[in-house]
């Protein structure tokens, strides 16, 4: 199945050269599998494949470039014509992007090895240490809701956050439910996922300062997958089990 979307990429790859002969776009993304694969394991995730081949539809080539991701957020805003990847729509980036199209919602849960806590509340009264990925929407969300400072620990994305919890260095994971769900099967212990806490769409954004033709030909390539189910389907693909 995900060798079907990279051959239509490299169907689709060749328009480029005709339709839009310039230097590839800078494709900015983290190693946050399934979401993002930065190093080809026969696609390159959920939000990777939809962009790739919705730039590929555009008629442009790209470039992936793999920088951490605070780094990377701060490169593209201040940028010009470059891309990031998957990038939740919040209030404090909302100025700091252009939001060329949502992808597909992203929706976010507690894992921990013990009883699930029931919401936010309990989650604050419960959780001494809880791990979240830098420079991610989550850290934001936290903050928002009422958690602090000492009870946030700062990971690289990357990091693995299950066997922190299996080494008990935190109480619990707060995460997107598939990054969360794809790192169950490789613990040891069984991690258990809380109710659904929060949602936020994951986007194909641009810089700031971002052409008004690429956005506009971004933006009709990706809902030109949506339509014909291509992206149902990219996502489908990689969707791990709960």
């Amino acid at each position: 199945m995900v060798l079907h979307w990279i051959c239509l990429i490299a169907l689709l790859a060749p328009l480029s050269l005709s339709v839009h002969a310039q230097e590839p776009l800078e494709l900015h993304m983290p190693d946050a599998p399934p979401l993002t694969f930065v190093s080809f394991k026969g696609g390159y995730g959920m939000v990777g494949d939809v962009a790739l081949a919705a730039i590929a539809r555009a008629g442009y080539l790209s470039h992936i470039y793999v920088t951490p991701w605070l780094r990377a957020q701060q490169r593209v805003s201040r940028g010009h014509n470059q891309l990031i990847i998957p990038l939740s729509r919040t209030p404090e980036r909302e100025a700091l992007y252009t939001w060329i199209a949502p992808i597909a919602p992203l929706e976010r849960a507690f894992f921990s090895l013990d009883t699930p806590v029931a919401d936010f509340a309990e989650a604050r009264q419960r959780y001494q240490r809880i791990a979240v990925g830098r420079g991610t929407a989550q850290m934001e969300i936290l903050k928002s809701q009422g958690f602090n400072d000492k009870q946030i620990v700062s990971l690289k994305l990357g990091d693995n956050p299950a066997r922190m919890l299996e080494l008990g260095r935190v109480d619990a994971w707060f995460t997107g439910v598939p990054e969360g769900l794809y790192q169950w099967p490789q613990s040891d212990n069984s991690l258990q996922m809380s109710p659904i806490m929060d949602s936020t769409d994951m986007y194909l954004a641009c810089s700031k300062y971002c052409d008004a033709e690429l956005q506009e030909n971004l933006r009709s390539a990706v809902e030109a997958l949506r339509a014909e189910g291509t992206i149902q389907r990219m996502l489908e693909t990689y969707q791990p089990e709960r």
